[in-house]
């Protein structure tokens, strides 16, 4: 289908807002299977205009390449026909999810006859502030259509051009099935005042979602009056323990791991930062993980008892600085330490942990210890730690990876979009 301009352009960000209100308040009583075919077309067409936005795309790459942006940055900004694809592929995988809302969590039968029941509504209307990213213009809409839930969309300046199509496209389809272009916008506007306005509308506004760097976050925690909903920042540690890496198998499985948990998308979120080894896994097993990731480009530092280790099996690597630990590093670098065992590795993983941190063990015992006492939003075993995704866990899209406790944690998708409310059924009952 061709796109229709999109009327809202003009608009202030509390009209935005006001806009937006409205159109939740449709969107969240509208039947499941409408939700579902305007997201069907949502994925149809951007497969039609992918020339359009690869091509708007492109002209955000070469601003972005042409201002210095870091490798990592134009990464994540960059769509490639096979990239589109699979975020097609995701629209298409939640409309086939379950509707939160209207779900019944609880039902009583109260002594008055009374019936109680807590159901699923959506939170209302949504803020979500991300950088450099044009997929989560995408999977950010999907989930608030499908999650009832409105949504006010604000991208880096250097992802302008890729989000004005990608909205615009989107608005499109859902009007097509009857959704109100109110129901995804997004503010093209670079100026921070306009995401000043963005934070401060809490009268319109029912959450925040920043999206990026721990800057960003800062700025949103210390400058919103919306309830801001931190994620996506944190550091990533894997720890070895040595029962992993006994014979030539699990050294290998080991590679593997290590090698996709840094390498796959070293600008993600969920990427590997530092690697924790004990002196026996280290002997094993770190020469030959260390040889490998530097195959790949990997800048690997490490502390002096680690390198003492890659020394003496003649693998060269650099000193680390006190600064590569507890650094989310996002690109192609990676710091690895040693530790006397499993109670220190937690220690570590306390003090700098919080987003996603594995373990690699054969222990079971070892396992469930790690499991129970590590707090992070994301605690994986014998995996890789690119896992921590939304789409990966089954949940479809993901609007961002919460760090906080309340009101979500970990990949925030349809159920975390939802709240609840008490729906009393009586008969003419009256309290005493």
């Amino acid at each position: 289908m061709t796109a229709t301009a999109d009327p809202l352009q003009t608009l202030t960000v509390r009209q935005m807002a006001e806009a937006a209100r409205r159109a939740g308040r449709r969107l969240g009583m509208l039947p499941t299977e409408q939700k579902n075919a305007a997201l069907r077309e949502v994925a149809a067409t951007l497969r039609h205009n992918a020339a359009e936005i690869l091509e708007a795309n492109a002209d955000d790459v070469q601003a972005a390449q042409e201002a210095g942006l870091a490798g990592s940055l134009i990464d994540r900004l960059t769509l490639t026909a096979a990239r589109l694809e699979g975020i097609a592929a995701d629209v298409e995988h939640v409309a086939t999810l379950p509707d939160p809302v209207g779900e019944t969590l609880e039902r009583s039968l109260r002594p008055n006859g009374l019936s109680v029941m807590k159901r699923r509504v959506p939170l209302g209307v949504l803020g979500v502030i991300y950088e450099a990213r044009p997929n989560v213009t995408v999977d950010v809409a999907t989930l608030a259509v499908k999650s009832g839930n409105a949504v006010i969309l604000r991208g880096g300046r250097e992802t302008a051009r890729s989000n004005a199509v990608l909205v615009r496209l989107i608005a499109a389809a859902l009007e097509h099935h009857g959704i109100p272009a109110g129901a995804v916008q997004v503010i093209t506007d670079p100026d921070r005042a306009r995401l000043l306005e963005l934070l401060r509308l809490d009268d319109l506004i029912d959450a925040v979602i920043p999206r990026g760097g721990a800057g960003l976050h800062r700025f949103c925690v210390e400058n919103a009056t919306v309830p801001v909903i931190v994620g996506g920042v944190g550091v990533v540690q894997m720890y070895i323990d040595e029962s992993y890496v006994q014979g030539a198998t699990g050294v290998r499985s080991a590679i593997q791991i290590v090698h996709n948990s840094k390498v796959q998308r070293p600008s993600a979120c969920n990427a590997l930062d530092t690697l924790l080894v004990t002196p026996a896994s280290a002997r094993l097993a770190l020469s030959q993980l260390v040889q490998e990731l530097q195959a790949s480009g990997v800048e690997v530092v490490a502390d002096v008892p680690s390198l003492e280790v890659l020394h003496a099996a003649g693998v060269t690597v650099q000193p680390a600085q006190p600064t590569d630990f507890g650094t989310e590093f996002l690109a192609l670098r990676l710091s690895v330490r040693m530790v006397a065992g499993l109670d220190e590795a937690m220690d570590y993983i306390a003090q700098h942990g919080g987003h996603t941190d594995a373990i690699l063990t054969r222990d079971q015992m070892q396992a469930d210890t790690f499991v129970q006492g590590v707090d992070s939003a994301a605690v994986i075993v014998n995996a890789s730690t690119r896992f921590n995704d939304g789409a990966q866990l089954g949940l479809g899209a993901e609007v961002a990876v919460s760090t906080q406790k309340l009101h979500a944690r970990g990949p925030m998708a349809l159920y975390e979009l939802t709240t609840t409310k008490w729906v009393v059924l009586g008969e003419g009952q009256v309290r005493d």
